[in-house]
């Protein structure tokens, strides 16, 4: 029996059961087979606090860890299969075995979106990717297509001029929505360039990709641009699959909070991006953790003093 079990190893979760830990809770984090989250898949962090020389995102995450287990807390790296929160004490299934806690603390973050398209996914990992830290040597002297028009694309096209020798980004407005500082670095990028108003109707290639099929979102038109390579960039969802019909969201699967953090059950609480659809940084979401925190002990501290 744990005092809080803490669900994900982002920096919201990792947050979390560093304070939790240190503050004498008993804290299992079940961290998943692909821990920390989406700073794994991120190469420098340049506006994470105390860094000011930016940090990489997986030395980021694993000082996070270090840290937390410092303290106290144990962390094993199995995916959370199923959970129970209409009893208590609450339980949460990690590979064979059923964990159970006074508390728990939803941080499983989100996961990269995909277009939907049948060659999308029959070209993954044959010249479709989501990123670009991970596969962009393979790209060396290639012609790539970022699709979006955020951070996350910006980001991407950017980490992709280390290799490809033609980055292109299609955005289906005729504006970014990514910040400034990271369009006037991709604008001023000899290597980056735009394709406004499109959206990508099919990925061609039969063995890899060959290039992409666009449909222009003003006049309709379809066209054809050649490449060797399409990274998807269109923004997140919330992994929050296995808490349908145990907790609140809203239309999109965002855990629902108030009060802080605070869920529809009682003693469990949310932080981080699986609950936060507008900041959606790093920051952010060890801030949240260490609310979620704060907040669950106050809950345990009341329930059993």
């Amino acid at each position: 029996m744990y005092d809080i079990i803490v669900i994900g190893s982002g920096p919201a979760g990792l947050t979390a059961a560093m304070y939790s830990s240190r503050d004498g809770f008993r804290t299992l984090v079940i961290a998943g087979s692909s821990w920390g989250g989406q700073l794994m898949l991120t190469t420098e962090i340049e506006n994470f606090p105390g860094f000011s020389e930016g940090i990489m995102g997986p030395e980021l995450m694993e000082k996070m860890r270090r840290q937390a287990e410092k303290f106290g807390a144990e962390i094993i790296f199995e995916d959370a299969t199923s959970v129970d929160f209409k009893n208590k004490p609450f339980k949460v299934k990690a590979g064979s075995r059923t964990y159970e806690a006074r508390s728990v603390i939803i941080a499983t973050g989100a996961s990269r979106k995909w277009l939907g398209l049948e060659s999308e996914q029959r070209l993954r990992g044959r010249g479709v990717s989501v990123c670009a830290t991970c596969d962009g040597p393979f790209f060396r002297d290639k012609r790539v297509i970022v699709i979006g028009g955020g951070d996350t694309a910006l980001k991407e096209a950017l980490e992709l001029t280390k290799f490809a020798r033609e980055v292109k980004v299609v955005h289906r407005r005729s504006q970014l929505r990514a910040s400034r500082i990271l369009q006037k670095r991709a604008f001023s990028n000899p290597k980056i360039g735009f394709i406004w108003n499109a959206v990508v109707h099919e990925i061609v290639g039969k063995e890899k990709v060959e290039g992409v099929r666009l449909k222009r979102t003003d006049t309709g038109e379809e066209f054809t641009v050649e490449c060797d390579g399409v990274f998807v960039a269109i923004g997140s969802k919330p992994n929050t699959e296995i808490f349908r019909n145990q907790i609140e969201m809203d239309k999109d699967g965002y855990i629902i909070t108030h009060d802080g953090t605070k869920t529809s059950v009682e003693g469990i609480f949310a932080a981080g991006d699986v609950q936060d659809r507008r900041y959606r940084q790093a920051v952010v979401a060890a801030a949240s953790g260490c609310k979620a925190a704060l907040d669950a002990e106050k809950y345990l501290e009341m329930t059993n003093p």
